[in-house]
């Protein structure tokens, strides 16, 4: 099971420098540090410590999903047949090998988890459903819903007013 996050204060500073980042995250440590009215050597440590702390988890590019040929995006909802410890991490496990699960969430209410899966077209989708998904001994059942568009996802995260 994954451990849980470990909270550390934020001050203005390190909450302007996550959100330029999350924005921004091939901006030099020099541009950064002049848009946070710091020097570069100070800067660069509070993103060092930002990342040993953990917060900062990784840098990456955000791909257009159509424009690679992933067409088709999902939500499953996923129960298992009995909500225990070893099923779970078995689900968890097996879910980890499969690359068209791009989120798994634990849940409460109907379902136990909730899965978001990208794939090339409803073809591919059948085939990760039939072959993959499906076949983990564990799931007792499956219930899809294929999102027809999106209006809202984030990419910088709301990180509050300062305490």
């Amino acid at each position: 099971m994954r451990s849980a996050p470990v909270n550390i204060k934020l001050d203005h500073t390190d909450r302007k420098i996550l959100e330029i980042l999350q924005s921004n995250a091939k901006i030099t440590n020099a541009q950064l540090a002049k848009d946070i009215s710091l020097s570069p050597a100070p800067t660069l440590e509070r993103v060092k410590k930002l990342e040993n702390a953990g917060i900062i988890k990784s840098y990456h590019a955000s791909l257009d999903k159509a424009k690679i040929g992933l067409g088709v995006s999902t939500f499953v909802l996923v129960t298992l047949k009995g909500h225990n410890k070893a099923n779970i991490e078995l689900f968890i496990n097996a879910i980890d090998e499969v690359s068209e699960v791009i989120e798994c969430h634990h849940i409460t209410g109907s379902g136990d988890f909730m899965l978001k899966i990208i794939s090339y077209d409803i073809a591919a989708y059948q085939r990760l459903m039939l072959g993959k998904i499906s076949e983990i001994e564990v799931v007792d059942g499956l219930q899809s819903m294929v999102i027809l568009s999106t209006f809202k996802e984030i990419k910088v995260m709301p990180l509050g007013d300062d305490e």
